[in-house]
């Protein structure tokens, strides 16, 4: 076994033997079994009488084990069995428990770090920078790219420079900026930034100013896990390394679980490393919590607002309705009825700060309603012309200006008065989205293809081309991903950077009606779908087959909206005049929880 630093010129050869006398046996030089003129010594020291050719039983039985013993002693640690020993000795250290780390290393032989890493951590810790400037030379040959020992110096300086302008010793600062720390040529601009230190007036001015904890162990600390980062894990562990292990280990246990629906934890005080992750089905919405059966005729969508705090509905009875979210009982309260939609809603869309709602009709009407949702108060009803078709409305982020259009072939963009300020010709919009960046409008049309427009530079380009009518879509959060529900084939996920196709979702039944689809849940992890077999379909956005099948509509489901604040909270908006509000299981007891495992696929 090759201990760290190893085939550097040194003999670091560890003997990874078991140490006998810490154990309180002898070791197998002074413990062999002999047999002198009849005599049987013992590893014990006893004499035992033995005639000769008459066998004695003991004192072969001790023989066999002694032997066995040495073959146990002699047998090599593997080097992932040394690299754990060295990862539980490093967690021990940083606990404190030094004792049993040298105990550990002893009764291994193994070593946690190399004699010139100690040294060398020793020296900076106690600020002994001319003694740690001096150690890099040792590790210099040690080092896999001796390149980074410069990096390394400048760091070692760095520190020395600000501890020296901290005690006010400002020509000993000049001399380690001008004469050790320039003479480096490495990262000129920060040096530019340290020599303007020079003209703090005070410690804490230099402290805030270079964002440093000061003189003392913690800065130091913090410089000593910058400088570990440069040395082979052969001479020296990354920091804290077995925690680092431990939270990958549990975030990629996370990831990969299908129903896993909750705020990421990064620390591991929170879980359990006796047990494998796991979520069960049951703390995933797709048990029916509430039905609202306010609307007399079907119910075309539905979206929650930004903050989570209600929820709009559109129906062909010409009506909207607004229901207040309660976060925290997760029920839903009617709160307001907006009226006058003769062509009925078929699309809904919320300024960026929720205060005001527009309302779209389907493609025979030409008219788009701009409600304060505080109010209750219609604050514009636009029409540009009887032969308008507005069936979609997309806001800006700056929440001062929206697009809208249809597939008659307008494209506006207006203010909140409904005045236009641009328009385009010409394109038949089956759906609109505003990008981020407050300028991009994405649209999709009758030629089965999504495109991005701009309203500042007039320009237009591809970004995706399907083979069968987009009927809708919508954009994760980030912009990158776009959900497509297409015509004949269901739910399609692109990545709009790439302009690639991603994924496609199976199970769901898609024909020729508009169903609208979401992202959902923490991270947008999952993906929703109403469906023309009344069903509400889940699936993890990195699985095509679905993890949920929610069933109780009892006609085509036409939208469904997941709340961005309540990750278990999802709605759907179906043709048989009802909004089902999705949620996890009611309160089981602990035997029924754990007797329970049905699937998610029931009759709510």
């Amino acid at each position: 076994m090759q201990a760290n630093g190893a085939g550097q010129g040194q003999d670091l050869e560890l003997s990874c033997l078991n140490n006998s006398a810490q154990n309180g046996e002898p070791s197998s030089a002074g413990g062999a079994h002999t047999n002198v003129n009849g005599l049987s010594t013992t590893n014990n020291g006893n004499s035992v009488s033995n005639n000769v050719g008459i066998p004695a039983p003991a004192a072969s039985n001790n023989a066999v084990s002694s032997d066995a013993n040495s073959v146990k002693k002699k047998k090599r640690l593997s080097q992932s069995e040394e690299d754990v020993i060295r990862l539980i000795g490093q967690h021990l250290h940083d606990l404190g428990l030094n004792q049993t780390v040298d105990l550990l290393m002893q009764e291994s032989g193994c070593r946690l770090e190399h004699s010139s890493a100690t040294k060398f951590c020793n020296h900076v810790v106690e600020g002994e920078w001319d003694k740690a400037e001096s150690d890099l030379s040792e590790l210099k040959a040690l080092m896999h790219s001796p390149s980074a020992i410069v990096r390394m110096k400048f760091l070692l300086l760095q520190q020395k420079y600000l501890e020296y302008l901290e005690d006010a010793k400002v020509l000993e600062a000049l001399q380690v900026l001008r004469a050790e720390l320039t003479p480096l040529k490495y990262n000129t601009e920060r040096i530019h930034i340290l020599s303007g230190y020079l003209m703090c007036s005070h410690a804490e001015d230099l402290r805030a100013k270079a964002e440093w904890e000061g003189k003392g162990t913690a800065s130091r600390t913090k410089l000593l896990d910058k400088l570990q980062m440069y040395l082979p894990p052969s001479v020296m562990l990354p920091p804290r390394r077995l925690q680092t292990l431990l939270r990958q280990a549990v975030e990629l246990q996370r990831e990969r679980c299908l129903y896993h629906n909750t705020k990421l934890d990064s620390g591991l005080d929170s879980v359990s490393l006796l047990l494998d992750h796991a979520c069960s089905r049951k703390q995933f919405p797709c048990y029916t919590q509430q039905i609202l059966t306010e609307h007399c005729n079907e119910v075309w969508f539905c979206k929650f607002s930004n903050d989570g705090t209600k929820l709009a509905t559109g129906s062909k009875d010409t009506t909207v309705i607004v229901w207040h979210v309660n976060t925290e009982s997760h029920q839903l309260k009617l709160m307001k009825t907006l009226e006058g939609h003769a062509y009925g809603v078929s699309y809904l869309a919320w300024s960026p700060d929720d205060t005001y709602l527009i309302a779209c009709g389907p493609d025979d009407c030409s008219e788009l309603w701009l409600w304060n949702v505080q109010t209750g108060e219609l604050r514009t009803k636009m029409s540009q012309s009887h032969e308008d078709s507005l069936t979609s409305v997309a806001w800006n982020p700056d929440g001062k200006r929206f697009v809208t259009g249809g597939q008659r072939g307008q494209f506006y963009q207006c203010d909140l008065d409904g005045n236009l300020l641009d328009s385009w010709e010409g394109v038949r919009v089956q759906c609109l989205w505003c990008l981020g960046d407050a300028r991009t409008v994405l649209a999709s049309d009758t030629h089965q293809r999504i495109r991005g427009y701009n309203f500042e530079d007039l320009t237009d380009r591809n970004i995706v081309q399907e083979d069968h009518p987009i009927m809708s879509f919508t954009v994760s959060k980030n912009g990158r991903l776009a959900l497509l529900n297409v015509a004949t084939q269901g739910v399609h996920l692109w990545d709009l950077h790439d302009r690639v196709l991603v994924r496609k979702y199976q199970g769901v039944t898609q024909g020729f009606y508009t169903i609208h689809s979401c992202f959902g849940g923490h991270n947008e992890d999952f993906i929703a779908s109403g469906s023309e077999d009344h069903k509400v379909y889940i699936w993890h956005r990195r699985s095509e087959l679905p993890i949920a099948e929610l069933t109780g509509h009892t006609r085509t489901v036409n939208c469904v909206s997941w709340n961005p604040v309540v990750p278990g909270l999802l709605a759907s908006a179906s043709d048989d005049g009802t909004v089902r509000i999705w949620g996890p299981a009611p309160f089981l007891d602990v035997q029924d929880a754990e007797g329970l495992n049905e699937c998610c696929s029931m009759d709510s």
